[in-house]
């Protein structure tokens, strides 16, 4: 199965509820304020948060209003189009024209923040960039062994500490090294930590001004791992982190058929933080840059002229 037919069957979740807004829009069905109503019960219940579906649905009755739809039809090809627009950000690419262009990956335990780093780390060798992995989660042993065996798979270079060692201590050598090495790029895995846990946002601080201090600018990239099944709890991880770090990204991981969708677009709308990649397993060809336009084709069964028939 290719790419596409992978989204596809991975988002069968998010499916049925962006099917229930086509069978809201079938031609010829008047425009009522019952139908606001249904879409927005639809968007709530698909994870798009109430601030996101209040912004959506009052932009589409201001359009309806403005050039006088009478049909629900109009509405759903204009929703389409809009959360492709929410989607689509500027900056959406890795910034990796630095060098060495410095990764802060950060998220909580049991997102696949480590196993992201190491498909990243696939990704950047097989375009020939040099790699080093800093296993800055030094709280879990288990963490810095998995980042071993990541480097060893990917051909990356690796620099580790000892367990329970001082994770901005690690973070220190880790840049020094890749810089001494002349590396392309660093990849920094950092402990997995609740975002109410203030004493590890406050360490993770450390850790970026470390960086920002060695650099002499800020990490090139600091991406956040959420997992997509998590629902509207992903909302208020992003918020938390991009407060604390300063987010540059999302990575949304385990999109799978009980991921609803719409928390993407919520992630996006409240943040003004692109989505980065996307994963869908655990090869390392399941991480793939994160593309608007193909995710919302695979999550309307309807072509946007087929839904205006």
């Amino acid at each position: 199965m290719n790419w596409f037919g992978r989204l596809r069957a991975s988002l069968g979740k998010a499916r049925e509820a962006f099917s229930a807004v086509q069978r809201l829009g079938r031609a010829g069905i008047p425009l009522t304020p019952e139908f606001w109503d249904q879409l927005e019960e639809i968007l709530i219940l698909a994870d798009f948060g109430v601030p996101t579906t209040q912004k959506i649905v009052t932009g589409l009755q201001t359009v309806a209003k403005q050039e006088a739809w009478k049909t629900t039809d109009r509405v759903v090809a204009r929703f389409r189009k809009d959360v492709e627009r929410f989607l689509t950000l500027p900056d959406s690419h890795l910034r990796l024209d630095r060098r060495p262009a410095v990764m802060l990956i950060v998220g909580v335990n049991g997102s696949g923040k480590t196993t992201t780093i190491g498909k990243l780390a696939t990704r950047l060798r097989e375009q020939r960039k040099r790699v080093l992995l800093v296993a800055g989660d030094t709280f879990r042993a288990a963490a810095a062994e998995q980042l071993g065996i990541w480097a060893a798979r990917s051909g990356s270079e690796l620099v580790r500490g000892a367990e329970g060692a001082d994770p901005a201590s690690v973070v220190f050598d880790g840049v020094r090294a890749g810089k001494a090495r002349d590396v392309d790029v660093i990849l920094i895995d950092t402990a997995g930590r609740l975002q109410t846990k203030t004493n590890l946002m406050e360490e993770l601080k450390k850790i970026r001004r470390i960086v920002e201090r060695e650099l002499g600018e800020p990490p090139a990239e600091t991406l956040l791992v959420v997992d997509g099944t998590t629902g509207q709890n992903a909302i208020s991880q992003a918020k938390l982190f991009n407060a604390t770090a300063e987010l540059t990204g999302i990575v949304v991981t385990k999109l799978d058929s009980t991921a609803k969708g719409g928390v993407l677009v919520a992630i996006v709308d409240e943040l003004e933080v692109p989505v980065k990649f996307i994963g869908l397993g655990e090869t390392p060809d399941a991480l793939r840059p994160f593309d608007a336009g193909e995710f919302i084709d695979a999550l309307f069964d309807e072509t946007p002229e087929a839904a205006m028939s």
